[in-house]
């Protein structure tokens, strides 16, 4: 195995060896940040693309060039990808991982060279999770220079920003509803964003995090006692990229919704496959086994979040996601056992955002008149 990863890695780097490299990704929510860090600080001399922000246009270009039952993620991927190459990329990185999406990258790259595109396709994980050894591997492949303790620095060192940048995310999510200055977030956030991309170094990365801390912490707050609690479950794609669920997060801080959800990068890379055999044990009374995919997590956290006195709870799924289609039925008995609304939304090319905003507020009018019902007949 070792021996045929470096005849891929020679062979590239011949095939490298006379051309500018032109490097692109696919968006993933702002993860598009730390993304671009770990390349720029990776690469050597090579230009880094950033995909045009994801738009309508990228929509129509994945869905022309996708096969037609697949997964939305995998459209949304290859709408990323299209964008790039006709900006010039010819190197495109994809993370690979779990479910089918640990397949998505052969297809995709077959479908791209018979487009006539001409590029390098390089794949970071494989199903069983991040090896760092061979994510450096991969690297070698960009940058045949690249030694192994500047790769590990700058590799935890977006580790690091990641888990930085959930944790901030995450305050934010929590308090976005109690805001007494409206927007006040909203501004927070860009400035957040906008000043992690000038982040160079550990120090640099630890005053950013002390410092958006402290502004989160001082922002002032309603009550909390008179706000909705909603938890958002369900595919990772879905769950992290906010326009592919047309932006719920943004609509639910609208209507002054508390929102939770345990799906994020940091998550992902290393809580998830610790945590599978807890979550079956904790949720045995609905599930035995592992459903795959994110399954599980739509399942057990559901349940956790309604034993917490959660309002309400979101289930979100790309069209064709048949992990998350077997988690709707037991989410169903979990919503009559715990007398808990779920709402599910599909998301493929042909949802209409106007029906989804339509149904999130029909959802929160049922929400918050459940919860005054509830109000009044604990006074009498």
């Amino acid at each position: 195995m070792v021996d045929k990863l470096k005849e891929e890695i020679q062979d590239s780097n011949n095939e490298f060896a006379n051309k500018k490299k032109i490097i692109s990704f696919p968006h993933l929510g702002n993860y598009y940040i730390p993304i671009y860090f770990l390349l720029s600080r990776l690469v050597g001399n090579s230009e880094i693309l950033i995909p045009p922000k994801m738009t309508k246009k990228t929509m129509e270009l994945g869905e022309k060039y996708s096969p037609d039952f697949v997964c939305t993620p995998f459209k949304y991927n290859m709408g990323n990808f299209i964008e790039s190459l006709d900006k010039g990329a010819n190197v495109l990185i994809q993370a690979g991982g779990g479910c089918r999406f640990g397949y998505y990258a052969e297809l995709q790259e077959q479908i791209l060279h018979d487009l006539g595109y001409n590029f390098t396709f390089i794949t970071l994980f494989d199903a069983k999770g991040v090896n760092i050894f061979k994510v450096y591997n991969k690297f070698k492949i960009i940058n045949p220079k690249l030694k192994k303790i500047k790769f590990s620095y700058h590799f935890l060192l977006t580790i690091k920003m990641i888990d930085i940048l959930d944790d901030l995310e995450e305050s934010i999510r929590k308090k976005v509803a109690y805001e007494v200055n409206k927007g006040e977030f909203d501004k927070i956030h860009s400035k957040l964003l906008l000043e992690l991309k000038s982040v160079k170094n550990l120090i640099q990365l630890y005053k950013f995090k002390n410092k958006y801390k402290w502004i989160l912490e001082n922002v002032k707050l309603e009550d909390k006692e008179s706000k909705l609690k909603v938890g958002i479950v369900g595919e990772l794609y879905t769950t992290m990229e906010q326009f592919s669920s047309f932006f719920l997060e943004r609509e639910l801080a609208k209507m002054n919704v508390e929102v939770k959800r345990y799906t994020t990068a940091t998550y992902l890379l290393f809580e998830k496959f610790r945590e599978e055999k807890k979550l079956i044990k904790s949720a045995n009374n609905y599930i035995k086994y592992a459903l795959g995919a994110d399954g599980t997590e739509s399942v057990a956290h559901s349940k956790e979040m309604c034993e917490m006195g959660y309002d309400g709870i979101i289930h979100v799924k790309p069209f064709g996601c048949t992990p998350e289609i077997n988690a709707m039925p037991i989410l169903q008995k979990i919503s009559k056992d715990y007398n808990i609304p779920i709402i599910h939304f599909t998301f493929d090319m042909q949802t209409s955002e106007t029906g989804v905003k339509t149904r999130l507020e029909a959802f929160y009018d049922m929400l918050k008149m459940k919860k005054e019902a509830e109000k009044c007949l604990k006074t009498i």
